[in-house]
């Protein structure tokens, strides 16, 4: 029973903690492709998985999401709603990401800059990086209130 207790008084540090990581993590992911929404809609269009005449509203579109989910999920601004947002852009990155590595697909994630070089052993890393964000994002939305 004390193990237990123990246990929950450390949720509040690390719901803290995950909510600093994914709203950084999406502001900063961010950045880069509002400053340059002609080279992201190359790297969605290098997924091959997008119709073309929806490129580049995704383009314009997708990173202001991310940077709105997470500035609000740090300023507590709708937190569980902001994480919804992440967990299910985090969910749509998975199914690209692993659909392209499936298919043998070499590309550019374009998550944090773009760059010409395509390395399968990145992109897989990429992946995994993304389930952990996507498990850290369910932990918190498990063990939030509603708002």
């Amino acid at each position: 029973m004390k193990s237990r207790k123990m246990k929950n008084n450390y949720t509040p540090v690390l719901l803290f903690i995950i909510k600093l990581m994914l709203g950084i993590t999406f502001i900063y992911a961010s950045y880069h492709k509002i400053a340059d929404p002609a080279g992201f809609a190359k790297i969605l269009y290098g997924y091959e998985i997008f119709p073309g005449s929806s490129i580049n509203i995704l383009a314009i579109t997708v990173p202001f999401v991310e940077l709105v989910a997470g500035f609000s999920l740090i300023l507590g601004l709708f937190p569980r709603s902001a994480v919804l947002i992440i967990n299910a852009l985090l969910s749509g990155f998975i199914l690209i990401i692993g659909f392209n590595l499936l298919r043998g697909h070499q590309f550019d994630c374009g998550c944090f800059v773009f760059s010409s070089e395509n390395q399968t052993a990145s992109n897989i890393y990429l992946l995994i990086r993304d389930f952990l964000m996507l498990a850290s994002g369910i932990y918190f939305l498990r063990n939030t209130t509603a708002s």
